[in-house]
């Protein structure tokens, strides 16, 4: 079939209003199908779970049908896809339950590259537990993550190795398998943040070395639901808090509450929607995200480079590091002013990025730029054209000029 992005862009009913969107790291668009999907639950005789009629039976099929769909999506298990609202949330629920049994003896290590979410939850709880935060640097003229560090970073001691698979702010992508390995050979696990990851690229948490993975599927054409992916047994050997007659069984254990059945049915049509996007031939669901997120990352490669060479070309444009192989997201700057007002001025023409650190908190204070506002971020989705990137590149040239282009 190969990509055909005005088809892709037709299952996206937001694109009609005519706004350009480069936001897709701060979240994508809804696919159609997703948004169907969540309306036909809303509008179905749906209980909360139970076996014993056929609403509840059609909840508990909602979920187990979630879990394989995530499942599928990055090669794990679907016994092991525990939901939650937010990666956040999945985060700091891992980090306070594996921390009960930390000590001043403990070490966690976390970097510098990674989106908060992926930091201050480990480093709160090694707080807590009087353990020992190691930081893994990036290198600022790259901005990448060496994983040579890891060697003198990682001992016997460490508990936890909390790292990015691609950087919400620069789009670096890790070497997070040879970082595992490091970890492993310690006895760490190895918690990955794949949220900007997972929309761009495909996804192997078993080649990644990742004990724990977390992914947002707003990230990716899917509704505002998380989930955190890990093998069974690993699940099995923590204990969170939770109510006393809430299922002591795993995943269900971890999922607070009545989980969002309609989210769940969006969850499902988001990865059936990315299988779609360019499956050839491939006989299964796994086989066909696998071949359709692998053509989508060849479309957008292309689209970025187009993008990160015009931004560079452009007097008056600083454009962050920009490691090579990286997801397709980029951050700049234009010199004459604060990347807030930039972000304002391509706003009021349509043209959506956002500007600030994103929460990739770290990454902005390492380069002294956080307190100047940050940087202003485009990302190129699936959905994204040539012909897009041309009027972004126009619009960045002429507030580069200070030109009014109100």
């Amino acid at each position: 079939m190969g990509f055909d992005v005005e088809r892709v862009r037709a299952a996206y009913p937001a694109l009609a209003e005519g706004f350009v969107h480069f936001d897709g790291a701060a979240g994508t668009l809804v696919a159609g199908p997703v948004a169907d999907a969540i309306t036909a639950t809303l509008r179905s005789a749906v209980g909360n779970r139970t076996t014993v009629f056929e609403a509840g039976r059609r909840a508990g099929a909602i979920v187990a049908t979630a879990r394989e769909a995530v499942a599928d999506l990055v090669g794990g298990d679907p016994a092991g896809v525990v939901f939650g609202s937010s990666a956040t949330a999945l985060t700091y629920l891992v980090a306070r339950t594996l921390s009960t049994t930390w000590n001043e003896r403990d070490e966690v290590v976390v970097s510098r590259l990674d989106h908060d979410a992926n930091v201050r939850p480990w480093v709160q709880a090694a707080e807590r537990a009087g353990a020992t935060v190691r930081w893994a640097e990036f290198d600022a003229a790259t901005g990448e993550l060496s994983t040579g560090q890891y060697a003198d970073l990682v001992n016997p001691q460490t508990r936890v190795v909390a790292v990015t698979a691609a950087s919400n702010a620069i789009g670096t992508r890790p070497d997070v398998a040879a970082i595992a390995k490091i970890a492993h050979a310690h006895g760490a696990l190895v918690y990955v943040d794949g949220v900007h990851a997972t929309a761009h690229v495909p996804t192997n948490v078993a080649e990644l070395g990742a004990d724990f993975y977390v992914t947002s599927a707003y990230k990716w054409s899917g509704p505002h639901l998380a989930a955190c992916v890990a093998a069974p047994a690993t699940w099995e050997l923590m204990t969170p808090d939770k109510l006393m007659p809430a299922p002591d069984t795993v995943p269900d254990r971890f999922e607070f509450g009545t989980l969002s059945f309609e989210l769940l049915s969006g969850i499902t049509a988001a990865v059936d929607h990315l299988a779609s996007l360019d499956p050839g031939d491939a006989p299964t669901r796994r086989e066909r995200v696998l071949a359709s997120m692998s053509s989508a990352h060849a479309y957008t490669s292309g689209v970025f480079e187009a993008l990160v060479t015009g931004l560079r070309a452009i007097n008056g444009v600083t454009v962050m590091a920009a490691p090579p192989g990286r997801c397709p997201t980029v951050s700049f700057r234009v010199d004459a002013e604060a990347p807030a007002a930039t972000a304002t001025a391509l706003g009021d023409q349509g043209i959506c990025v956002y500007s600030g650190d994103y929460y990739a908190y770290e990454y902005f204070q390492s380069t002294g730029l956080r307190d100047s506002g940050g940087g202003v971020r485009a990302s190129v989705y699936h959905y994204n054209t040539a012909a897009e990137v041309d009027r972004l590149l126009e619009a960045v040239e002429n507030r580069a000029k200070g030109e009014d282009n109100q």
